[in-house]
């Protein structure tokens, strides 16, 4: 089976799922593949999502996390105070999944505001939801974006959710519980922060996708692991249940 560019991200994010316990799901592509890991790779994964639905199954993809879907197929839902208090800000959850508008070098997120102007920006985004949260409280964070000069840039223009500020040890300065975003995964290959710097590095391209293709969509000097792995292409029983996942 052939597959397209935004199958294989979403299929190796599924992937980055496989033996997490819990997981707070963000709309859109984070929610697509944490739903095809809980069906292929991680069937005891927990999904939470912020309107608090605890332990949804749908049946297909939500529209938003007020979809009444969650809620129908949930194991329990609490109140947004709850899921927040309890659950999220204390480190209960695994891995938070986001995406984003814009991303930087060290992995803050905005969802905010394309433009300097935040009181006349050039785009108004739908904004933080809990994405601040889940950035600073999960105990991972994955992070899925399409990868491009105008997503990956060298100064975002709103700092919406912190990765690593900027970089080496400033989480850790802010008092951050979680440790920040531990992979990036894309439509042309995988970034993962490194050790000391906390800067995103190139370790790994998706079929097909050569360290140029990377850096010509990357907004700044990317840096690049010694050695660059290359991700398994997605089975035929991966792109068969994505397939009937997004068609509903």
């Amino acid at each position: 089976m052939t597959w397209t560019a935004e199958e294989m991200m979403v299929v190796e994010a599924a992937r980055s799922l496989a033996g997490r316990t819990s997981c707070f799901v963000g709309i859109g592509l984070p929610s697509t593949a944490a739903n095809l890991a809980r069906r292929v790779h991680a069937p005891d994964l927990v999904l939470v999502y912020e309107s608090g639905a605890i332990g949804a199954k749908p049946t297909r993809l939500p529209l938003s996390i007020g979809d009444g879907e969650l809620a129908e197929t949930a194991d329990a839902v609490v109140s947004v105070p709850e899921v927040f208090n309890y659950w999220l800000q204390p480190g209960r959850i695994d891995v938070g999944f986001l995406s984003a508008a814009q991303l930087d070098r060290y992995g803050n997120l905005n969802t905010t505001v394309i433009g300097d102007d935040y009181a006349h920006p050039r785009v108004r985004l739908p904004g933080s939801g809990g994405a601040p949260e889940i950035a600073a409280s999960c105990r991972e964070v994955f992070l899925m974006v399409r990868q491009g000069p105008r997503t990956f840039v060298d100064r975002i223009d709103f700092v919406t959710s912190v990765g690593y500020g900027d970089g080496h040890d400033h989480r850790e300065k802010l008092g951050l519980r979680g440790r920040g975003p531990v992979r990036v995964v894309t439509d042309l290959g995988v970034l993962e922060p490194a050790p000391v710097t906390r800067e995103l590095t190139l370790t790994r391209v998706h079929p097909g996708v050569t360290v140029s293709d990377v850096r010509a969509a990357t907004g700044w000097g990317l840096t690049v692991a010694d050695e660059v792995a290359v991700t398994e292409p997605p089975t035929d029983e991966e792109l068969a249940v994505l397939r009937r996942l997004v068609e509903g």
